[in-house]
């Protein structure tokens, strides 16, 4: 189940669960939609992956209990700024391929 982190793990933007601003990785690291386009250029700096719209997790019981009530997003902000200059570095080789295919 996704975590739905509370922050960007580059800028410390709050992220609320559900914002449309928020991107993840398939390995769930998050960043918000500015810092995925400006500083990562749509590189994850953990796993070289792209990355796509978090998915909102309703806030109703609409069906089955599966809503935030039941399942909370998470709280532990994970604030790790990307170093830029060794990002780009990383990123270079691996911008030009399409994300899906990385």
């Amino acid at each position: 189940m996704l975590e739905l982190r509370p922050c960007c793990e580059n800028c410390g933007r709050a992220l609320a669960p559900e914002s449309t601003e928020a991107m993840i990785c398939s390995f769930e690291c998050t960043f918000c939609r500015d810092c995925v386009a400006a500083v990562l250029d749509n590189v994850c700096p953990t796993c070289g992956g792209g990355f796509c719209p978090r998915p909102n997790r309703p806030r109703r019981n609409w069906r089955g209990d599966n809503y935030t009530g039941k399942f909370p997003p998470a709280t532990q902000r994970r604030h790790r700024p990307v170093d830029q200059a060794a990002h780009h570095a990383f990123a270079a080789a691996i911008t030009g391929i399409a994300a899906h295919q990385r």
